[in-house]
């Protein structure tokens, strides 16, 4: 099986070269030293197969390499700043077997590294570069292999010390530097995610469309890979979650196996990966086309919460504040409903600070979305006000989700009605300077565009 490597018209290197350069001068900033950024492993799936190849996402959004055996070495000191790529040689009789290597020539000039050399000259190679750093900036505990490697260069070093050289005093953890980078996306990574979840949006159209009472989840699934990947995403960003009816109502279904019937809810939860940009969407639909009155209720609670949660992301506000507002509006409709019993929970204020919405909302409003679907970053400021670190104000450039839901299991105290009902409603959300843009936004969301979708 080959890895490939896939460049979109979207790509533009030099922002690589930035981003290193960035990280540089923050190791300078620090008293200098050396950063070790590797990629990930092949694993072998079975015998000589392998799952297909994903590259690190620590270790691309310095790069834009997407070949396997690779480590990045960036060294900042008095005299210098450089960076260096440790990469596969060329070799045509394997090429032949794998696909297209860079080797280390082609890749310093077309990634635009300092110097580049081949791969098994790594550990020859790491004793000398490492020798009178100051820090280490290294990602301790992620890599084992590699941080045995790391321990045997680090003892070379110290075998030296009788010549006056000496080994990184300190080791400084390198994803600090880069979760904080990754955050605010620059207009390449936007143009990516835009790209990402526009793919997804008509992949969920499609399945709304196909959508019939006696098919299967996994017929839907289908169809999402097949959008996906018709329209140029290189791979699902996650395993897509299509669960109907009861299924619904659990959170992170992965079996997709289950007959659709008529009456149903279908939940999909699917995104692509586009040029290693991750999308993340979420629609519920009505297997036969139309929402029963119950179905209906019970969406367009958790779409005006999905709203008021929309209204909290702007620049400014904290992180939070969008799952306060959505947990306020689903409380209030859970209450109106009957899915909670005001005698026991008390008003909505009483029901929000008991949790009690919990037996039907019990996950977050979002999460950070980038390279990865659950992307890097701090949800809290670094410094503590009255011994607690607050939530981190959003900023132009981050991208969250905000994904509201309900889920209802039968109970006793439930009215019958809503048994069995799995509603989320899921966007990607760039934060502006003066708002937000919805990058999923033709994603069929409201009642009455589903079901016109639906119908055609």
């Amino acid at each position: 099986m080959s890895s490939s490597t896939c460049f979109s018209n979207f790509a533009d290197f030099t922002h690589y070269q930035t981003r290193r350069q960035q990280v540089l001068e923050q190791m300078q900033a620090q008293g200098g030293g050396i950063a070790i950024i590797p990629t990930a492993y092949e694993m072998t799936r079975n015998s000589d197969n392998f799952f297909p190849f994903r590259h690190d996402s620590y270790f691309y959004y310095l790069s834009g390499f997407t070949e396997p055996e690779a480590v990045i070495v960036l060294i900042a000191n008095a005299s210098e700043q450089r960076s260096i790529l440790f990469c596969r040689e060329k070799n045509p009789e394997r090429e032949i077997w794998e696909g297209f290597r860079f080797g280390p020539t082609a890749a310093r000039e077309h990634f635009g590294f300092d110097s580049a050399f081949a791969i098994d000259t790594l550990t020859s190679t790491m004793p000398d570069l490492l020798g009178d750093a100051r820090t280490l900036f290294y990602s301790t505990g992620r890599d084992p292999q590699l941080d045995a490697r790391l321990h045997g260069w680090m003892e070379a070093v110290r075998a030296r010390s009788r010549s006056g050289i000496s080994a990184p005093a300190t080791t400084v953890d390198i994803r600090e530097l880069l979760d904080e980078m990754r955050l605010r996306k620059d207009t390449s990574e936007i143009a990516l995610m835009q790209k990402a979840a526009s793919i997804s949006g008509i992949a969920h159209t499609r399945a709304m469309q196909i959508a019939l009472p006696g098919r299967y989840e996994y017929e839907l699934e289908a169809e999402l890979l097949h959008e996906f990947r018709r329209q140029g995403s290189q791979a699902p960003a996650y395993g897509s979650i299509v669960a109907t009816g009861a299924n619904a109502c659990i959170l992170h279904y992965s079996s997709n196996n289950a007959q659709i019937n008529d009456g149903d809810l279908i939940l999909i939860d699917a995104g692509c990966e586009y040029d290693s940009y991750a999308s993340d969407i979420t629609r519920t639909f009505p297997a036969n086309g139309k929402f029963s009155e119950a179905q209906k209720t019970l969406y367009d609670i958790v779409l005006a919460s999905q709203q008021a949660a929309l209204d909290c992301a702007r620049p400014g506000s904290r992180y939070m504040d969008g799952h306060h507002a959505a947990v306020r509006v689903l409380t209030q409709g859970m209450l109106d409903t009957g899915l909670l019993d005001k005698n026991k929970t008390g008003n909505l204020d009483e029901a929000i600070a008991s949790g009690a919405f919990r037996q039907f909302y019990m996950h977050g409003t979002g999460h950070w979305l980038g390279l990865d679907v659950h992307d890097t970053g701090s949800y809290r400021e670094t410094k503590k006000v009255d011994d607690e670190k607050p939530y981190r104000k959003l900023e132009a450039g981050m991208v969250i989700t905000i994904e509201p839901g309900i889920y209802v299991r039968p109970a006793e105290d439930v009215p019958e009605q809503f048994w069995n009902i799995g509603i989320r409603i899921e966007d990607d959300i760039l934060i502006t300077a003066d708002g937000h843009l919805n990058l999923s936004r033709d994603t069929p969301k409201t009642v009455a565009d589903i079901e016109n979708v639906m119908k055609r």
